[in-house]
């Protein structure tokens, strides 16, 4: 789908956390109409242009809701956030007049890794006529990613198993995610990067044969990260596995783990989590 933009966008609404912070980063709070869909908190640093901004819903708005907005720009994280069953496809939007944008983590066909950020910043950037803005900021993630390469680079990647959730099975992250990405710069191996999506399903069964010295647990919703220890140390299928015995785990923020500005910082976190060697 390619859209010619006459100008900038000046009522733009943002579904997802993180496509909300690619636009608060570029300082484009004054561009957006609304807001809605949190993972967990926003970031402390873009939380006064947050409350600027209008939350139309705590997740996705109805139609009807999207539309009072009086949008011109929809910009989604998920391809969720575009449900046709709701009304909301991109399709309908157009029809209504009003362009949108997928973050490119749902739309890419091979794996996700921190030059498809850049090219999302660059894209936004050059959307709203920023680019200035978007190269500033891409600098900056460049630098910290080059921060913690110098500090793990000669260290032996630690063997990891995200646990996003689940109590059947285990909803982990896949090799086609930027997640994937993340724990390779942060000096680990994904256990489950031959699942060929950023998110999947697989049993505890299989996360004991792959024998995780670390699991990484994504923060965010209703269950707490103590819940979520508690309910694996518990779990029979991986009493023998080295992370449970040793009781090591590793916590990112959802928000960090998914196409956006957080991706650095996270992969610094999680360098420090699974290196504390390295940055003493």
């Amino acid at each position: 789908m390619t859209t010619t933009y006459q100008q900038a966008p000046r009522r733009a609404v943002t579904m997802n956390q993180h496509v909300t912070e690619i636009m608060l980063a570029l300082g484009l709070e004054k561009s957006m109409a609304g807001t809605a869909y949190l993972d967990d908190r926003i970031s402390p640093q873009f939380e006064a242009a947050y409350n600027s901004v209008k939350v139309l819903a705590k997740e996705y708005p109805s139609y009807e809701a999207l539309l009072s907005a009086e949008p011109d720009f929809v910009y989604g994280g998920w391809a969720s956030a575009f449900d046709d069953k709701e009304g909301r496809s991109r399709e309908a939007l157009t029809k209504a007049g009003i362009n949108s944008f997928l973050n490119l983590e749902d739309c890419a066909t091979g794996p996700v890794t921190t030059d498809l950020l850049e090219e999302e910043i660059r894209t936004i950037g050059r959307i709203f006529g920023v680019g200035d803005r978007a190269e500033q900021r891409i600098a900056e993630m460049r630098g910290v990613l080059e921060g913690v390469k110098e500090k793990v680079g000669k260290a032996a990647p630690v063997k990891v198993f995200v646990y996003d959730s689940g109590d059947k099975t285990a909803f982990t992250a896949g090799g086609a995610g930027i997640g994937n990405d993340m724990i390779t710069r942060a000096g680990g191996v994904n256990l489950f990067a031959d699942l060929d999506k950023a998110f999947g399903d697989v049993s505890f069964e299989q996360v004991a044969q792959r024998a995780p010295d670390v699991i990484v647990i994504y923060d965010y919703g209703d269950q707490t990260v103590a819940d979520k220890k508690r309910f694996l140390l518990a779990n029979p299928a991986l009493k023998d596995v080295p992370a449970i015995k040793e009781q090591r785990f590793a916590v990112l923020p959802l928000s960090s783990t998914v196409l956006g500005v957080r991706v650095p910082e996270g992969v610094e976190s999680l360098a420090r989590q699974l290196h504390p060697d390295s940055f003493k």
